[in-house]
């Protein structure tokens, strides 16, 4: 079973929260899932040059209100 994280990023103002997710991505399997909360309005632009830096796979990015939230997979390792 693929395992699954949330990460919490709310009130991180760039690059933090990219910041975050890549010390995180360091200490799980590859495969893992994790869901990342943010308000920063450059958050959306950033985890999307994360993922294509990474190989990871951005599974959905959506925004409600102030909130951004991205469903990313890592690259197997």
């Amino acid at each position: 079973m693929t395992e699954e994280h949330e990460l919490n990023c709310l009130g991180m103002k760039c690059p933090r929260p990219i910041i975050e997710i890549a010390k995180l991505a360091r200490k799980v399997p590859g495969g893992t899932i994790f869901k990342v909360t943010a308000d920063d309005l450059a958050f959306e632009s950033d985890v999307q040059a994360w993922v294509e830096n990474t190989d990871a796979t951005l599974l959905d990015l959506t925004a409600c209100g102030r909130e951004i939230v991205a469903r990313i997979r890592l690259k197997e390792k």
